[in-house]
């Protein structure tokens, strides 16, 4: 079967979203898209798993969720992936 860039692709809703199988542009409507289907889904604490690398992605979506109004905090995981990830905690009041 193939697929074309017209092809919307299925992705869980379960308060972890792995940015390694997006593309760096998608990013800035990603991540807020993902918050709106969390909060719909009443998940208020996300992992976003962006990688190492050179912290690029990580600023990046450290600088949407600065700006994101449902977004209550968000710091580095200090878990096993180190600075891999992000945990966030939503508001669970929605604006």
């Amino acid at each position: 079967m193939e697929k074309n860039d017209n092809d919307a692709i299925e992705y869980p809703i379960d308060g972890i979203l792995d940015l390694h199988n997006f593309s760096p542009k998608d990013v800035k409507d990603l991540v807020p898209d993902y918050i709106e289907a969390c909060l719909e889904k009443e998940i208020y604490q996300l992992r976003i798993i962006h990688g190492k690398g050179t912290g690029a992605l990580r600023s990046t979506v450290h600088s949407i969720l600065a700006k994101n109004r449902h977004v209550e905090t968000y710091r580095l995981d200090s878990g096993s992936s180190s600075w891999g990830a992000t945990l966030v905690n939503l508001k669970h009041e929605r604006a």
